[in-house]
């Protein structure tokens, strides 16, 4: 039927038909309502995207399957050249969206590429840039070995005694009320209170930090009316070994590498930097029959800490970030080059290799 109810003759009918069926060109064409869906979907899922090698095709459809394809092309170019740094995250390369690694089972072989390094931190991609953009978040990152019968524990005993030592990285490295400044009375509770020269130290470190007396060789903390923690994800990197130790003691040694991304605390700051701590705890769980000890608490063996971007020479009790401005001002560090994310080396043969040099200054951060 026409306007108005006329009918239209058969050789306009046929016409139309053969149009309609060619496509007729020169028409203005508006897409599709599933086009503008996907367009949609593209532009809202930046931040989950499917990686394209995985999208499955319609099943083609007589001519009108070219169509949507030229037009989801279409779009895709329109994609690329408007915000080609999001197509590139797609790929893994823009800093946070690549797969996460598993958790590290042995010492790596050479450090992680360096190819992202160029790309800066920005307060929706706190880790933009960094390896450990891909490695996992808190405790997620610390790798747990299978618990066996050890020394004077039974594989029972050792599997806790593993748990509570990640408690212990918890509680003093990656707790929120510890990274603010406080001091964390959960890690200090599991530290046997028999060991008197780390009592000592313990009591002293946060009353009057020196040198030797440094609560940052075991607990990351920041000043905070100076600076603040970018969103809540800490990233790490490490692994948690353990072996027979003196007296039948199950010995513990943690290797881990703490990556922080903070903003200064003064309003509209919005520059991220990021602090960098690699830190190694040996502990030793004694044997309650041979060592004076309470129970569920271990003994300190020794400890050791390597930062970046946290302050170098400066014994404030806190870690203590610059942002470009300051490093700018700064003359760089008289000691060797260091990859902060490098983990093929032991902490002892890093400290070895660097001597006295004094501060070194890190290649990336």
């Amino acid at each position: 039927m026409g306007k108005g109810g006329e009918s239209i003759p058969d050789e306009e009918w046929e016409r139309f038909l053969r149009e309609a069926e060619a496509g007729t060109q020169g028409a203005p064409e508006e897409p599709s309502a599933r086009a503008r869906m996907v367009a949609r979907r593209l532009r809202e899922e930046t931040d989950r995207p499917e990686p394209w090698r995985s999208h499955q095709p319609a099943r083609r459809q007589g001519g009108k399957g070219w169509y949507a394809i030229g037009l989801l092309v279409a779009v895709a170019l329109l994609i690329v050249a408007l915000d080609p740094g999001r197509v590139a995250g797609w790929f893994g390369g823009g800093g946070g969206e690549s797969a996460p690694l598993a958790a590290e089972s042995k010492r790596p072989d050479q450090p992680p590429p360096t190819e992202a390094a160029a790309q800066r931190p920005t307060m929706e991609q706190p880790f933009r840039g960094s390896p450990a953009a891909q490695w996992g978040d808190g405790t997620a990152g610390i790798g747990l070995p299978e618990a066996r019968a050890t020394g004077w524990m039974s594989k029972g005993q050792v599997a806790q005694a593993l748990k509570k030592t990640r408690d212990f990285l918890t509680a003093s490295s990656l707790d929120p009320g510890v990274l603010r400044g406080e001091q964390s009375r959960k890690a200090i509770a599991l530290i046997n209170p028999h060991q008197q020269d780390v009592q000592d130290y313990l009591a002293t470190a946060f009353r009057a930090p020196s040198r030797e007396n440094d609560p940052l060789l075991l607990f990351s903390r920041f000043e905070k009316t100076k600076v603040r923690l970018v969103g809540d994800v800490v990233k790490t990197r490490g692994r948690i070994t353990y072996q027979e130790g003196k007296r039948g003691a199950v010995e513990v040694t943690t290797d881990v590498t703490y990556v922080y991304p903070v903003v200064r605390t003064a309003a509209g700051s919005d520059e991220v930097a990021r602090t960098i701590v690699r830190r190694e705890v040996v502990m030793s769980w004694d044997d309650p029959a041979k060592v004076i000890v309470e129970p569920g608490t271990f003994s300190l063996v020794s400890y050791k800490v390597d930062t970046t971007n946290g302050g170098c020479d400066t014994f404030t009790g806190y870690l203590t970030p610059k942002f470009s401005a300051e490093r700018a001002a700064s003359r760089p560090g008289d000691g060797p080059e260091v990859d902060p994310y490098d983990r093929s080396a032991s902490m002892e043969t890093g400290m070895r290799e660097a001597g006295d040099a004094g501060c070194r200054t890190a290649t990336r951060s």
